[in-house]
């Protein structure tokens, strides 16, 4: 495997561009290689089995182009499918899970919220995680429903987002949590109308940061860091409407290309 060989990401649609844009600032060098599945999302709503199935589609596919290390930049995968593919496979895999160890340390009212899809809520992974930070705390989990649909569908600053929002976070403002944990990629692009909604004190915590953090990590630990490449190279694949992902990705400051593909 070289070194200047690709990062591969793949998420159940846009969202995960979130993860990608934290992890292609931290290594500038890099080359990648983004996998928008949109025409099968939202994850969340899918049995466990499902989500195995299309996380191997899109493996496999990213294997197929190269790619040295995968992150898996949508939570709904990660909890469900990660340990399967790190059992399968023998490339690198780069989880993302929800924060709810900063959000444990970090909260003084000792109440957070987590604002997941069904799929990571209610999944093993969740729960064990859950279980090791949440001694003396109090988790308000929220199903984002309908969230990654009107993502996916465009619809990211409209009237019907705002409402969503509105309910979902009731919630949260009557339990006075004093940390929310975003539990899905695509949720980082709702930080706009969430900060007006929720109230000042109020910390939102993602996991891109720390997802970049560990690729690199785990990068430098293999030895398979491309720090010489002064042009990186990033294409983005999206099995439905590219105009979707191409709203989110500024391409004009990066090498950046935008492709609509069946995988």
């Amino acid at each position: 495997m070289s070194n200047s060989n690709p990062i591969g990401f793949f998420d159940s649609g846009v969202g995960g561009t979130s993860i990608w844009k934290e992890v292609i600032q931290l290594l500038p060098h890099e080359n990648s290689i983004y996998l928008a599945d949109s025409k099968n999302a939202p994850y969340g709503e899918k049995s466990k089995e499902d989500i195995i199935k299309l996380s191997k589609k899109n493996t496999d596919k990213l294997l197929s182009m190269g790619c040295k290390i995968i992150v898996v930049a949508c939570n709904t995968a990660t909890t469900n499918a990660i340990k399967w593919l790190r059992s399968n496979y023998n490339v690198p895999f780069i989880g993302i899970e929800p924060a709810i160890k900063p959000a444990a340390l970090q909260s003084k009212t000792k109440s957070i919220g987590i604002l997941a899809t069904k799929g990571t809520l209610s999944s093993e992974l969740f729960a064990k995680t859950s279980e090791l930070y949440s001694k003396d705390i109090r988790i308000i989990e929220v199903v984002g429903h309908g969230l990654v649909k009107l993502i996916e569908e465009g619809n990211l600053d409209s009237l019907e987002m705002d409402k969503l929002l509105l309910d979902l976070v009731q919630p949260f403002i009557t339990e006075k949590i004093d940390c929310l944990v975003l539990g899905c990629s695509h949720y980082p692009y709702l930080l706009p109308q969430l900060e007006k909604i929720l109230p000042k004190e109020v910390a939102i915590i993602d996991s891109g940061e720390a997802v970049a953090k560990q690729t690199r990590n785990i990068l430098k630990k293999l030895d398979l860091q491309n720090e010489h490449n002064e042009f990186p190279k990033h294409k983005l694949y999206s099995n439905q409407d590219s105009n979707v992902l191409r709203n989110l990705v500024n391409t004009s400051n990066i090498n950046a290309e935008i492709f609509e593909a069946d995988f």
